[in-house]
């Protein structure tokens, strides 16, 4: 039989699983490099990497932090290929950069990852919708605000 504790951690992995699924589902749609694994894993992996030392009989919120700021750093570094490799790949006639919104996905799916890792469910949630409504009507406002 599970145990409390145990159903905790699932609870809090299947959130970072369905949050990474909303916005790598949104992404595939729109027919982007990054799509629906890459963002699943993304925030299963930052779930995983803060509830490591949540694990720990004695919660150090030093180690916390610090793991905190490696994932943040760790995805930067994930956004950093997306653009890299989305600007190649377009740069026959003069430099273009690409990938910029991807980027900023990546990384706030791994921000939604600890969100979810640290048990703040809520947090989780709000921040998937608003992070989905920008990416399915971020696009539509740019062209009638631009235009």
């Amino acid at each position: 039989m599970v145990n409390p504790g145990e159903l905790d951690l699932l609870g809090r992995l299947a959130l970072a699983l369905a949050a990474g699924a909303v916005i790598g589902w949104n992404r595939e749609a729109e027919g982007k490099a990054a799509g629906l694994r890459t963002y699943m894993l993304t925030t299963l992996g930052s779930a995983f990497f803060v509830l490591i030392p949540l694990q720990f009989e004695e919660l150090d919120l030093n180690a916390l932090s610090r793991t905190i700021q490696g994932v943040a750093t760790g995805v930067g570094f994930l956004g950093a290929g997306e653009i890299v490799y989305q600007s190649r790949e377009d740069s026959r006639s003069k430099p273009l950069v690409k990938g910029l919104t991807s980027a900023a996905a990546i990384w706030s799916a791994a921000a939604l990852g600890v969100a979810a890792g640290c048990g703040l469910w809520q947090l989780c949630l709000l921040g998937t919708f608003l992070v989905w409504l920008i990416l399915s009507l971020g696009k539509w406002a740019e062209h009638r605000i631009w235009r």
